[in-house]
């Protein structure tokens, strides 16, 4: 695997060589800070764009297109990272040695009208999309309350702090969404393109001259590169009492979320010790949490973690009876003193390694994969896979116990059923 980027006038391009697929992917990806009022308005002109251009009028047309070009595949998704907000525009083509003569070119030409060529007239997007996209979008938000664990830590993050970017809402408000029109839309659609910070990502069996002319060629964003901001959030002070908000609805299963700050943590605990920690504590079936609060208690029907280093937060899920709820708190809170103490198995420890080693060698099977894990590199400054690799085998017990001083709890959040099982 071969490996290059070159810094062009507004936008870095990273070109990754490999043999190992038989397609070319191509992900651009466009940062900002994120805004909370801007969420919403992001993710609608992240769906309009791959939903109609100007020479491809509908979803149909686009289809058409797809499979014109031996069934390209184009989407776009929008997250949040830390401080910043991505939309990733991505295009996953048959590699011409496969099709074609020329096909690389038309991929590119296909990926370009989609990004600069909208389905605009008179400064405005077209109706009919806009109103497809504007409805399906309402569909999504006010369907999330359904979702009820979803639900349950979009509360738990409000509660915690609802001016922190963790707690914006990922798919958008519905009040944001009102005021969303055919022109304001387009206005933010070039403040879009003029202000963010670009990556283009090319991976494939690729010849990095070709390749870089032709994106030179059909991608001339007119924006100046900006300094990156840190992405990361970071927390100033965590509680000595954890808060609990209690919320009763007409479900079910309760829903348990507890979120704890992280604070303090080098790059070596953030980015090696942290995701040993929780794949102990209740990264899988093995896990503490799961062992010990599920199969010997039989408190919960599911319970884990998650690490979440760039927000500097690990966050505890679970369902359970309401009846449960003190109880379920109490264990999971004892098992996180069992691991201050260290009082977890050496072989615990050595099976997370085992694991954590597994998922980075997946990273190799899918270009998505490892488009990330150069983009972590570049954003993040996360080691590339193989140093990951060698780093992790040097955790210790003495590193675990370490960062589990370091680890706070600090707000609970129960969304209260009826108390039977769903």
């Amino acid at each position: 695997m071969q490996y290059k980027k070159i810094e062009v006038g507004s936008y870095n391009l990273h070109m990754i060589k490999t043999d190992r697929f038989k397609t070319v992917n191509v992900q651009i990806i466009l940062s900002s800070e994120v805004v909370k009022e801007e969420i919403t308005k992001r993710n609608f002109l992240s769906d309009i764009l791959t939903y109609s251009s100007k020479k491809y009028k509908t979803k149909r047309d686009i289809s058409i297109a797809s499979q014109d070009l031996y069934a390209a595949n184009i989407y776009s998704t929008s997250y949040r990272l830390g401080n910043y907000y991505n939309t990733d525009i991505n295009l996953y083509f048959l590699n011409e040695k496969y099709s074609e003569k020329n096909m690389t070119e038309k991929s590119l030409d296909f990926l370009s009208e989609i990004i600069f060529n909208p389905n605009v007239d008179n400064n405005k997007f077209d109706s009919a999309s806009f109103n497809i996209v504007k409805n399906n979008m309402r569909i999504q938000i006010e369907s999330i309350k359904e979702d009820t664990r979803k639900y349950s830590m979009i509360k738990m993050l409000e509660n915690m702090n609802k001016k922190a970017p963790y707690s914006y809402h990922g798919f958008g408000y519905i009040e944001d969404l009102e005021n969303i029109t055919e022109d304001n839309l387009y206005e933010y659609y070039k403040e879009f393109l003029e202000k963010s910070n670009i990556d283009i990502f090319v991976i494939g069996d690729i010849d990095f001259k070709k390749i870089e002319k032709l994106i030179k060629e059909k991608f001339k964003f007119n924006v100046f590169k900006k300094k990156r901001k840190d992405p990361i959030i970071y927390h100033h002070a965590t509680k000595l009492i954890p808060k609990t908000v209690i919320e009763k609805d007409n479900i079910n299963q309760s829903k348990l979320t507890i979120g704890c700050k992280l604070k303090g943590l080098t790059d070596f605990e953030k980015n090696y010790v942290l995701t040993l920690y929780n794949i102990i504590l209740g990264g899988g079936s093995e896990s503490l949490l799961f062992q010990n609060v599920r199969e010997k208690n039989s408190l919960c029907y599911y319970i884990t973690s998650t690490s979440n280093k760039v927000d500097n937060l690990l966050i505890i899920s679970s369902g359970i009876s309401k009846e449960k709820f003190k109880k379920t708190l109490s264990l999971i809170r004892k098992e996180m003193k069992n691991m201050n103490h260290g009082k977890f198995d050496d072989e615990m420890l050595e099976q997370a390694k085992i694991r954590y080693n597994s998922v980075i060698d997946e990273i190799y099977d899918y270009p998505a994969q490892i488009i990330s894990a150069y983009y972590a590199s570049e954003v993040l400054k996360v080691d590339f896979p193989e140093i990951r690799k060698q780093k992790i085998m040097k955790v210790t017990k003495e590193d675990i116990v370490a960062i589990s001083k370091k680890i706070k709890m600090d707000t609970i959040y129960l969304l209260e059923g009826n108390g039977a099982n769903e």
